[in-house]
């Protein structure tokens, strides 16, 4: 056998399979990001039943440009490969103050939290760096 031969025949281990477990953390981040981004735009664009959902979560409308840069810088630093740590703790911190917003009107937080997992999820996946970093594994 060669060198090369986990490239030839995709063996477990070998460059085929972590190419694959990277494109499957694109694809575990991909759904978040893209409501998130769908979010930040609705926030841009403030259509009126939004209006009224954010009155009764007790934000005032002046207040949704800003949570939208916010939302969107931080979810455009999460998917450049560089910065996609920095990203995922800022919208970490961006996705609390969702569930914590939720928690105080009595609502469900389920989404802020399973989209924040996922976020971490993909990160996790993708990135063998930062799982390095975490006591999930030996």
């Amino acid at each position: 056998m060669t060198e090369t031969s986990p490239v030839v025949r995709g063996e477990a281990g070998g460059p085929r399979t972590a190419l694959a477990v990277r494109w499957a953390g694109y694809l575990l981040s991909g759904l978040p990001v893209l409501m998130l981004l769908v979010s930040a735009t609705m926030k841009f664009l403030q259509p009126a039943a939004m209006q009224d959902q954010l009155g009764k979560l007790g934000w005032a409308s002046e207040k949704m440009v800003a949570l939208g840069v916010v939302e969107l810088v931080s979810t455009v630093l999460y998917v450049i490969p560089q910065t996609s740590v920095l990203g995922a703790i800022l919208l970490t911190g961006y996705l609390g103050g969702a569930t914590a917003t939720h928690v105080r009107v009595g609502d469900s937080f389920l989404v802020p939290v399973v989209l924040g997992v996922m976020l971490w999820a993909g990160l996790l996946v993708r990135e063998p760096r930062l799982a390095a970093l975490l006591p999930l594994r030996r």
